[in-house]
C-alpha cells in the first residue's frame, strides 16, 4: 500500500528529556496544520529531527523515542549530533544559505567545513529513509536545510514521487551564482518531479539560475533532466484561516487584558517578528520615528507595538541586532515620550497563540514591513482574524505575501517615507474602504488555506509525476539484459557511437572536449576484439577526430557522414558536395557572432557551426530563432539543410546525414549484433536507418525513435566498460 512521506528538519513532535523521563510536545503551526489530513493516513510517515541531541541520549532513550515517535505519532526520528546541528544547521544552514537567499550577502559565510556537514546530514536523512521507502510513495521534502536529499532519493528511486518545497526565498541568479556550491544545490533540488515556492518570482529566480548554470531550458517551466522531468510552479502558502477568524478571545493572559484595558483611546499599530536580520526592525522603527516627525498631530493618538521573537541571541549578529534595537526604541521614547505617553512599547518575549489574536484583534493597523521574507503569514493572520473587516495592513513589496494581498498599504521596506506616509494612508483610511478592501482580502485567504496549498501539491506532484514518465525505457545494465546478452553471444558486431554527448559530455568551447585516457582505453580494448567493428560517427571535422582518435583500430564517420576512413586509411568522399555556398552563409553568421558575445564559428570542410554554449541564456533564445529563420529563408531554394543539436546551428547539404553513414557499412556486409548510440537531433538519421533488429539507445532526455535510453555519458562509460569485460572474457575462454 502506497504512503506519503513528509521530510522537515524539525518533526512536528518535539522531544525533551526531564528528570520525569521524556516530554512529547505536538507543534501547532501552520506547515503541521496544513499536512494534518495526509499525515494521519494509515501508514503514512513524516521524517525529520525530534527536537534534541543525540550526545543528550542514551541508545535505550534513542530506542524509547523511535518506537513512541513511531507508534503514537507516525513519525521517523532522524538523530543528530551536538557538532552535527552546530555545523549543518547552526553553520551551513544560517550563516550560508539564509543570508544569501534572503540577498544579505555580506552576512554569507563560507565554510568548507559546514558545508560538509551540510552533505553528512542530507546523507544521514537519506539512510534513515531507505528502510521505510516503498515502489508507490510519495516523498514530501521541505526546506533550504534538505536541498540535496531528492537527488539522493532519485538515483537509488529512479521511479520515485518526490515533491520538494521551499520555503524561504530563491535569489535572482546574480545573487545565487555567488554560492561557492550553487551547482551541487541545483543538481539536489532537480532530483524532484516538483519543485514549489512561494511565489512566481521564485519560479523565475529558479529556472534562471538553473538555465545559466546548469544549461537546462525550461518549457512553461518544465524542466527535462536525464532521467525525468521536473516541474516547477508558485503554491504560496495559506494559514489556517478558520482557527484564526473563529477563535475566541475571551480568555486572555491579565497582561493582553491589560493592554486592551490602556488602549481604549490610543490608535495602535502591531508589529511581530522573531529576531533576525531579514525583518526590517531597524528601519521600522527609523520609519515610525519619520512618521511622528512628519506628522506631530498623531503624537500621543498612536502607539506601535513591537513585538519581537527571541532567536539565536548567543550569537553575535543577533545579539547586535537586538542592542540596536532597544537603542533605536530609547532615541523614539525619549524624543517623543510624554509622561502620558510612551510611543513605542518593547516586547522582546514570546506570546500564545491566544494572545497574539488578541494583539490582532485590537490594533488598528499591522506593520509587517521585512527587506526579504519567503511568504510572511503574520500578515495573514492579521486579515483572518479581524473579522470585523476593520484594520489595515501596511505591507513591504518583498514580502512574498504582497503579491497576494494587493488591497494592502503596499511600501519599499528601505524608504522610511514611505512606510511613514504608508502607516498615516492605513490610519486615515475611511472605515468603508478598509472594510471593502478586507472582505477581498478575506475571501482569497479564506479559500486559499494550508490545507487547499497542501492539496494543490500533492495533486499537482502526482500530475508531475505522470509527465515523468519517460517515453522510452531506461537500459538496465543487469548483467543478464537483452542487449547485454544479445552482445555476448554475438560473432559479427558493429557499434556506432557518437561522439559529443555520447562518449564526452559538453564541453564550453568545441576544441575542449577532447578524448580522456579512459575513452581511449575502452575503444582500443573494444576495438581489439576481432568480433568488433567499431565506428565513431560523429559531426566533427575529420581532421581534429583524427587527430583525437585516428591512431586507434576504429573506423570513423565524420561531418555527419560525409567523410569515411578506415582504420589506418585516407579519408574518402560519400558524397559529390561542394562549399561555393559558404561565402554568403558565413557572413550571415559573423554577423550574428558579433551581436552575441560567448558565440563562435566553427568551419568544417563542407559545413558551418555556430555554437552558442557561452551566450547569455536569457537573450539567445531571440537571436537563435532570427537566425535559424535567415538561415532558412537563405537555404530553401538550395540543397542545403540548418541542423540544430545541442546548443549548435549548423549549415551543412542537406543529402548529408548520419543515416548515410549507416547504410556505407550496413548495406554489404551481415551483422548479428547492431549497436546505434547517440543524444541529440542529428542522431535520429543514425537511430531510423539501422535495421530493425538493431539496438539503439538515446544519450539523455527528450523524443527519440531509439529504443532504449541512458542518462549521460557517463552511464555509456559504465556500458563501454560491461562490453569491455564481456570481450575480454570470451577471448580468455
Amino acid at each position: 500500500m502506497s504512503k506519503i512521506i513528509f521530510v522537515s528538519n524539525r518533526l512536528p513532535v518535539t522531544v525533551k528529556k526531564q528528570e520525569t523521563g521524556l516530554i512529547y510536545n505536538e507543534s501547532i503551526g501552520g506547515l503541521a496544520t496544513g499536512l494534518k489530513s495526509y499525515h494521519q493516513q494509515g501508514g503514512s510517515l513524516w521524517a525529520g529531527w525530534p527536537g534534541i541531541a543525540s550526545d543528550a541520549l542514551v541508545e535505550e532513550d534513542r530506542q524509547t523515542i523511535g518506537k513512541e515517535l513511531r507508534k503514537k505519532y507516525q513519525c521517523l526520528p532522524v538523530f543528530l549530533s551536538e557538532r552535527e546541528i552546530d555545523q549543518y544547521y547552526h553553520g551551513f544552514c544560517n550563516e550560508t544559505i539564509w543570508p544569501l537567499f534572503h540577498y544579505f550577502t555580506g552576512h554569507t559565510q563560507y565554510s568548507q567545513e559546514t558545508w560538509e556537514a551540510y552533505k553528512r546530514v542530507n546523507e544521514k536523512f537519506f539512510e534513515a529513509l531507505i528502510p521505510v521507502i516503498g515502489d508507490q510513495d510519495t516523498i514530501w521534502i521541505h526546506d533550504y536545510q534538505l536541498m540535496l536529499l531528492p537527488q539522493m532519493i532519485r538515483e537509488k528511486y529512479p521511479e520515485a514521487r518526490i515533491g520538494f518545497f521551499l520555503h524561504i526565498p530563491f535569489p535572482s541568479f546574480e545573487i545565487f551564482r555567488l554560492l561557492i556550491w550553487r551547482e551541487e544545490i541545483l543538481q539536489g533540488l532537480l532530483g524532484a518531479n516538483l519543485i514549489g515556492f512561494h511565489t512566481y518570482d521564485y519560479v523565475r529566480h529558479f529556472v534562471s539560475s538553473v538555465r545559466r548554470i546548469l544549461g537546462i531550458e525550461h518549457n512553461l517551466y518544465k524542466l527535462n533532466c536525464e532521467t525525468h522531468t521536473v516541474r516547477v510552479d508558485a503554491f504560496p502558502m495559506g494559514i489556517d484561516y478558520d482557527y484564526f477568524n473563529k477563535h475566541r478571545t475571551e480568555q486572555v493572559s491579565a497582561e493582553l487584558e491589560a493592554f486592551i484595558e490602556s488602549t481604549q483611546e490610543i490608535r495602535n499599530i502591531v508589529s511581530i517578528d522573531r529576531l533576525d536580520y531579514t525583518k526590517g526592525i531597524p528601519d521600522r522603527i527609523r520609519a515610525f520615528k519619520r512618521f511622528l516627525e512628519d506628522y506631530p498631530e498623531y503624537h500621543e493618538r498612536v502607539r506601535l507595538n513591537l513585538i519581537v521573537a527571541p532567536s539565536r541571541v548567543e550569537v553575535e549578529t543577533y545579539d547586535r541586532l537586538k542592542r540596536e534595537i532597544e537603542t533605536l526604541v530609547s532615541e523614539v521614547n525619549g524624543r517623543f515620550g510624554t509622561v502620558n505617553w510612551m510611543p513605542v512599547w518593547f516586547f522582546f518575549r514570546t506570546f500564545s497563540q491566544e494572545d497574539l489574536i488578541a494583539f490582532y484583534r485590537h490594533s488598528d493597523v499591522l506593520l509587517v514591513t521585512p527587506l526579504r521574507d519567503g511568504m510572511n503569514l503574520v500578515a495573514k493572520e492579521y486579515i483572518a482574524a479581524r473579522h470585523d473587516f476593520k484594520g489595515m495592513l501596511v505591507m513591504s513589496e518583498t514580502a512574498g505575501a504582497a503579491s497576494e494581498l494587493g488591497e494592502a498599504v503596499i511600501v519599499n521596506a528601505n524608504d522610511h517615507g514611505a512606510i511613514a506616509r504608508g502607516i498615516k494612508a492605513a490610519l486615515d483610511m475611511p472605515e468603508a474602504e478598509i472594510m471593502e478592501r478586507n472582505r477581498r482580502m478575506h475571501h482569497r485567504i479564506s479559500r486559499y488555506h494550508v490545507r487547499f496549498w497542501a492539496d494543490e501539491f500533492i495533486h499537482a506532484l502526482s500530475s508531475a509525476e505522470q509527465d515523468a514518465k519517460p517515453s522510452k525505457p531506461l537500459l538496465q545494465l543487469t548483467g543478464d539484459s537483452p542487449l547485454e546478452e544479445a552482445y555476448q553471444s554475438a560473432e559479427h558486431r558493429l557499434l556506432f557511437l557518437d561522439y559529443d554527448g555520447t562518449l564526452v559530455g559538453f564541453k564550453a568551447t568545441p576544441d575542449q572536449a577532447k578524448p580522456d585516457e579512459e575513452l581511449k582505453r575502452l575503444l582500443t580494448e573494444l576495438s581489439k576484439d576481432t568480433a568488433n567493428k567499431v565506428v565513431i560517427i560523429t559531426g566533427r571535422d575529420r581532421h581534429i577526430i583524427e587527430k583525437w582518435l585516428g591512431d586507434l583500430n576504429v573506423y570513423i564517420i565524420a561531418s555527419h557522414g560525409l567523410w569515411f576512413r578506415k582504420p589506418g586509411d585516407s579519408w574518402v568522399k560519400t558524397i559529390n558536395v561542394d562549399d561555393a555556398w559558404k561565402e554568403p552563409i558565413r557572413h550571415i553568421l559573423e554577423m550574428y557572432t558579433d551581436r552575441m558575445p560567448g558565440s563562435l564559428i566553427e568551419e568544417k570542410d563542407y559545413s558551418l557551426a555556430w555554437h552558442y554554449r557561452q551566450c547569455e541564456p536569457d537573450t539567445i533564445a531571440q537571436k537563435r530563432d532570427e537566425l535559424r529563420e535567415a538561415l532558412i529563408s537563405i537555404t530553401q531554394s538550395m540543397s542545403l539543410g540548418v541542423l540544430e543539436g545541442n546548443k549548435v546551428l549548423e549549415v551543412k547539404d542537406a543529402r548529408v546525414n548520419k543515416g548515410h553513414g549507416v547504410h556505407l557499412l550496413t548495406r554489404n556486409d551481415k551483422y548479428d549484433f547492431i549497436l546505434g548510440v547517440g543524444d541529440d537531433h542529428t542522431d535520429e538519421d543514425l537511430f531510423a536507418a539501422l535495421p530493425e533488429e538493431a539496438y539503439s539507445i538515446k544519450i539523455g532526455s527528450g523524443n527519440t525513435h531509439a529504443a532504449y535510453r541512458l542518462k549521460s555519458p557517463k552511464e555509456m562509460r559504465v556500458l563501454l566498460r560491461k562490453m569491455v569485460e564481456y570481450s575480454n572474457y570470451r577471448h580468455f575462454v
